[in-house]
């Protein structure tokens, strides 16, 4: 079995979910021994795993078809998530959906990160075998590490005294960004720091301006990797992501990786696999965002790092291989993958 692993416009989209997905993907399945390739030029080969809905998404899949190959389509972006996103997102929802719809239809087999996203996509009205796998994580990559630490703690300057909030995540509205801002302005005893970019084109005014112009215990370094994000998920005092929409939300499986204190939105993505409390904290206000942080901040309320490590050993890239090459398998054999057997990968 050999796969084809698709993934368009890389050099544009490599720093989000999505294509940190793709890399755990190759990741996954060189886990199980299973062959890929990435050169779409490359025919040999049984499934295409496409991973992106671009203008060459049409072609790629007819090509596939011609050549009487099976596809699984990775249903990595809803309508739901692409709203308050780009300039003009919300405008052009409701044709994203459509293209969506189009595309995701071609599959044998679609393929999502949560049992929430499956839904939606459910919802859409389309007719194909819906698997929900996670994104996966390497928890090899944010094991205590104290020159990751100090390389973090070298590069903002930060003090023993200091206490830090951390999000990570594109400049989107939707990720909550704006309201990441408004809480820091309530706690400007506390440092807060906000990992990633994207071209300033790209997103409405209002984000530009406040990337531009933060208050003063807020940063934006842009995109950072490897040891500083890594040492910055160690040794924050808290991840916050205040995020409206996902359809999983990588940077929270780095952070449950990291035995960090994560403080999230408590939307519907979550559920049920992060629990206000036992592994993490949950808000649904500034108010309570700002109530909770303090209190995780200064020891008010029990940290949840250790459980929310036990959630991450359950998405393992190991795991996800094992996954995958069940749905890859059934998909070849025109056979159907039940949950059950999913989950006893």
């Amino acid at each position: 079995m050999k796969v084809l692993l698709y993934f368009e416009s890389e050099s544009l989209i490599q720093t989000s979910g999505i294509g940190r997905a793709f890399e755990h993907q190759k990741t996954a399945l060189a886990s199980q021994g299973i062959s890929y390739t990435t050169d779409p030029w490359d025919e040999d080969y049984d499934i295409l795993h496409i991973n992106t809905c671009g203008i060459n998404s049409d072609a790629i899949i007819a090509h596939a078809r011609k050549l009487g190959k099976k596809v699984i389509y990775h249903a990595h972006s809803t309508e739901e998530d692409f709203r308050n996103s780009f300039v003009f997102s919300n405008l052009l929802s409701p044709l994203v959906k459509r293209t969506l719809v189009s595309l995701y239809s071609q599959g044998d087999a679609i393929i999502t990160p949560t049992p929430y996203s499956r839904k939606l996509i459910q919802g859409y009205g389309i007719e194909r075998p819906i698997y929900a796998i996670s994104n996966g994580i390497d928890l090899s990559l944010y094991q205590q590490d104290e020159e990751k630490v100090m390389a973090f703690r070298r590069y903002f300057d930060i003090q023993e005294t200091d206490k830090v909030v951390l999000g990570v995540g594109l400049p989107f509205e939707r990720k909550g960004i704006l309201d990441f801002v408004k809480v820091a302005e309530q706690l400007p005893q506390y440092k807060f720091i906000w990992f990633g970019e994207i071209a300033s084109f790209a997103v409405p005014a209002k984000i530009n301006d406040v990337i531009e112009h933060p208050p003063m215990n807020v940063q934006f370094p842009g995109y950072v990797k490897g040891p500083i994000i890594q040492g910055a998920y160690r040794d924050a005092d808290v991840f916050f992501f205040p995020s409206y929409e996902e359809t999983e939300g990588i940077v929270v499986l780095e952070a449950l990786a990291s035995e960090q204190q994560v403080v999230v939105r408590d939307i519907g993505v979550f559920d049920p696999w992060l629990v206000h409390g036992k592994n993490c904290y949950k808000g649904t206000s500034n108010e309570d965002f700002c109530r909770l942080i303090q209190n995780c901040v200064e020891g008010k309320l029990p940290h949840t790092g250790k459980e929310g490590y036990t959630v991450a050993t359950g998405r393992t890239i190991e795991t996800i291989g094992r996954q995958l090459k069940l749905v890859y398998e059934a998909v070849l054999n025109d056979e159907i993958v039940s949950d059950e057997a999913l989950a006893a990968c």
